[in-house]
């Protein structure tokens, strides 16, 4: 006998006890008070570390799942843009899936930088999911050892 698995909602009891008016009011309004189980139609964002050095600046984002042609990195007037689609293949013809909990779709991710960054020499790579950005800082921005005479 296969018994179903439920993911246990700590809030279900609180959102079940609402007056009926108020639940209709949120569904109006557009307030997802009730998750979904189907947490493939969320929209998601990569997790993505940010990191400084003498010499530059690093972004990591998390992108598991994508190649680098599925992805789109643009920097103009200090501003980075990432962003991207991962793609649901549901090219299964003998599989169901009974959870997906993997979210799928666009992203778009914008990070403001500092004026004192080198937009020449931006490189950026793409190993194991990991899109790594290195973003050089301007000659005039990096530290400097001033000798006392």
């Amino acid at each position: 006998m296969r018994t179903a698995m439920t993911r246990w909602n700590p809030t279900a009891s609180f959102v079940a006890q609402r007056d009926p008016f108020a639940r209709l009011l949120d569904s109006f309004l557009g307030e997802n008070v009730y998750p979904s189980e189907d947490v493939s139609n969320r929209t998601w964002m990569p997790a993505v570390n940010i990191r400084e050095t003498d010499g530059a600046f690093y972004v990591e984002a998390e992108l598991p799942g994508m190649t680098k042609e599925d992805i789109e990195i643009t920097l103009e007037n200090n501003m980075l843009k990432l962003s991207g689609e991962r793609r649901f293949e549901k090219d299964t013809k003998e599989e169901s899936y009974h959870r997906v909990e993997r979210s799928y779709g666009s992203f778009l991710r914008t990070f403001s930088l500092p004026s004192q960054v080198s937009a020449e020499g931006v490189k950026a790579s793409f190993k194991e999911g990991v899109l790594t950005i290195e973003i050089p800082k301007a000659e005039e921005a990096k530290p400097r050892k001033i000798a006392i005479h």
